[in-house]
């Protein structure tokens, strides 16, 4: 054994704790050598083992009546959608590649993410995405690189979706300078297979060999788990040997060589995608999953360079790669498949019996390790939680603005960055490819896809949300505010949530604030989710998210999925019928704290985050279901960011001829609250005059508040709030909405 001075270097040299180097080597009996010891070093971060996180993730409910595979089980979940079909789906984060090379960092989460779908059989539908970078207005050295940031990540998302022909069809967008050099790349990818044809991620049958499909190993992206489970650097040149580089068409054609090989019963025994960590933790993973061991013969491995030492192939994280267990006797057929689709195709090994996880380089053994001691059997933590929560005092403003005086208000939160329209961003996307999309970006809150299945269609909906100001103020409400506001976005697309993944992004789990901050936000969603009904199908976790400068805000981000029954039963979010009256549910709220509003005009980000009433949510989302299914709501949207004020300017410019709306404001609370305000629970929908009263009924007999508050008519936004009025002409709001962003980036220089 290895004295507690080697130890202590080792560890330093690896990343691994004292403890844990001592832990493996009880384990085996001796010292691992060095091929071994990097193999640890990796496959035991955060980023693989989830070690810091594991405990807190238990708390989350992952079974239902729908769920075909749940979480931790396979590479995503799956939920029944009906006629033997299942809905795969994944959220996964590329934050610490993005902050060295934005470009190929986005690209490669979303080529990472695509892989972990149609390695479970399905055939992938559309992509979301939620972004978070800092300070882009201004021209300060550091504003102006988060501009190049975000140019660079946009730019690899649309690169990789689009070459491989998949829509990326809605997301978030969202600014803080807490993210000053370290951005949040938060990708989900969803598909659909059907029940018997789900590919599972285990080894078995003693004998089976073993492929690897797809790009040659090189240097690239290795170590960058390890890369991912600690701090960035103030100099990010160092790390750039860390980030993957996407291949999109070798991508693509590996998908089809994929899919064409599942659809032959029998030929694929298990099956895993090479993402992080490569070979050394696919092989690990499949056997460990399936109770047997493997025998590895590195030099069978194609490689892009010669000269790659042992380690360097098991950790490489080249991009487009796949292991393959295939049935003995049967490899021609896998053969054909890959021949055909031009993808390159080795056996670098075989299935064994023992358990262990035996690798050669050369004729020399460099590895031999019990599989389920690199994974399964990582060590689990349970950190110092510190809560800390914001001031329970509601934020007061010395003199409120009378309605009148609003305008100005209403105008600077239209043009900030984070409110305004998206355009500069969804317009580089393919959304339309397949033309499967029937509600896509700045059309819905929720992503609507219409799916055709052996002669049946399907409608399903998706949306990806978080709230990082929720969640600096209290975590735990956060968490629950996230949930809730996809269930929202859901409802008001006309969908029945099916079930939610997650991305949590904080900071230094060593850090009892920032660890207090994960555990609060699990349990919010955690709690939301039981009071749903829904299953956590799995997700990601993504910590160490801290620049030289600082903690990014914690960053709970919850994508959900949906079923809509029919057609009839879309509902987009824009006004599309002069006349219709404008319904309030939920009630008029009250309050300003946690509202981008109070950080971003009053420079207030204290108080306590909006509350979120879990019953009146289940309430609210069952009334529009059930008026969906009536077909008698035109159009609907949440109230979330930027509370009335915004819900109105999106209703307006995203509808159908740009039709504004009047609307009547009670005496109280002040019309900053009434405008600005971010309470939860709460909808503007319009619906034909004559439907009223049986709305009204409806939300009567859900408990559920409701108020008429105006109609849809013309060009102008016109409030009153007793004598007080407000006018805008949509023309002019339009033009600070759809501008801000596209003007901010116009003269952002491209990436060097």
């Amino acid at each position: 054994m290895t004295s507690q001075a080697e130890r202590q270097s080792l560890a330093e040299k690896t990343g691994l704790l004292p403890e844990e180097i001592l832990r493996i080597e009880e384990a085996l009996g001796r010292p691992p050598n060095e091929t071994e010891l990097a193999l640890f070093s990796v496959l035991w971060s955060e980023h693989c083992c989830y070690k810091n996180s594991k405990r807190e993730l238990r708390k989350f409910p992952t079974q239902g009546p729908g769920v075909l595979v749940q979480a931790g089980e396979e590479n995503a979940g799956a939920l029944d959608i009906g006629d033997g079909w299942a809905v795969v789906f994944k959220i996964e984060s590329h934050n610490h590649p993005s902050a060295v090379e934005p470009f190929q960092g986005a690209a490669t989460g979303v080529g990472g993410i695509l892989r972990d779908i149609y390695t479970m059989g399905a055939r992938p539908l559309c992509f979301l995405d939620s972004l978070r970078l800092g300070e882009i207005r201004g021209e300060d050295p550091g504003v102006r690189n988060n501009r190049r940031l975000l140019r660079g990540i946009v730019g690899g998302i649309a690169h990789y979706g689009n070459c491989v022909g998949i829509p990326t069809v809605g997301g978030e967008l969202t600014f803080d300078p807490s993210y000053d050099g370290n951005p949040l790349v938060n990708v989900f990818c969803a598909g659909v297979v059907r029940h018997d044809r789900i590919q599972k991620g285990a080894a078995a049958g003693v004998g089976n060999p073993v492929f690897v499909a797809g790009s040659r190993t090189g240097r690239d992206g290795l170590k960058g788990a390890a890369f991912a489970s600690r701090l960035l650097g103030s100099d990010s040149r160092e790390d750039r040997p860390a980030v993957q580089v996407g291949d999109p068409f070798m991508g693509k054609i590996l998908m089809e060589a994929c899919l064409e090989l599942f659809e032959r019963k029998g030929v694929v025994v298990g099956v895993q995608d090479m993402g992080a960590a490569g070979i050394g933790c696919s092989t690990s993973e499949t056997a460990a999953r399936g109770n047997v061991g493997m025998e590895i013969d590195l030099d069978r491995v194609a490689l892009r360079e010669p000269g790659l030492h042992a380690a360097d192939i098991l950790l490489s994280e080249s991009q487009e790669r796949m292991l393959l267990i295939l049935q003995q006797g049967r490899e021609r057929e896998a053969e054909e498949v890959f021949a055909k689709w031009g993808v390159p195709l080795q056996q670098i090994g075989k299935v064994s019996s023992d358990g262990l996880l035996r690798c050669r380089i050369g004729g020399k053994a460099v590895v031999e390790l019990p599989a389920r001691l690199l994974t399964e059997d990582a060590p689990v933590y349970e950190r110092e939680a510190k809560t800390s929560l914001s001031s329970s005092e509601a934020i007061l403003v010395e003199r409120p603005l009378g309605l009148t005086e609003c305008r100005s208000s209403w105008m600077a939160i239209a043009g900030l960055p984070s409110l305004a329209s998206k355009e500069w961003v969804w317009q580089q996307y393919d959304w339309m490819v397949g033309i499967g999309t029937t509600m896509g970006p700045e059309r819905a809150d929720a992503a609507v896809l219409r799916v055709r299945l052996e002669g049946k269609t399907k409608y399903l909906a998706f949306t990806v949300d978080g709230n990082s100001r929720y969640a600096a103020l209290d975590p735990y409400r956060g968490g629950e505010a996230a949930v809730a506001e996809a269930v929202r976005n859901l409802a008001v697309s006309g969908a029945r949530p099916l079930g939610v993944t997650d991305n949590l992004n904080f900071g230094d789990p060593y850090r009892p604030e920032a660890f207090g901050q994960l555990r609060g936000a699990v349990e919010g969603i955690a709690e939301a989710c039981r009071a749903f009904g829904l299953p956590v199908t799995g997700g990601n976790v993504s910590l160490y998210n801290e620049s030289p400068i600082g903690a990014i805000l914690p960053s709970p981000v919850v994508a959900a999925v949906g079923q809509i029954e029919r057609k009839e039963e879309i509902i987009p979010m824009g006004f599309q019928r002069e006349g219709d009256r404008l319904l309030l549910l939920g009630g008029w709220g009250k309050g300003l704290s946690g509202s981008i509003y109070a950080w971003e005009v009053l420079g207030r980000r204290q108080g306590p985050a909006p509350m979120v009433d879990l019953p009146q949510e289940q309430g609210l989302c069952s009334v529009l279901r059930a008026l969906a299914a009536r077909g008698v709501v035109h159009s609907a949207h949440d109230l979330s960011d930027g509370g009335l004020a915004i819900a109105l300017l999106e209703s307006s410019l995203t509808g159908t001829g740009c039709l504004g709306a009047e609307v009547s404001l009670p005496a109280s609370p002040t019309a900053e609250e009434l405008l600005f305000g971010e309470s939860q629970g709460r909808l503007l929908i319009t619906v034909a005059e004559e439907e009223k009263k049986a709305v009204e009924e409806e939300c009567a007999r859900r408990e559920i508040e409701v108020q008429s508050i105006g109609w849809v008519t013309g060009s102008w936004l016109r409030l009153e709030q007793g004598q007080d009025r407000l006018e805008i002409e949509l023309a002019e709001l339009g033009r600070i909405w759809k501008g801000a962003l596209t003007e901010l980036m116009a003269a952002t220089p491209k990436l060097d």
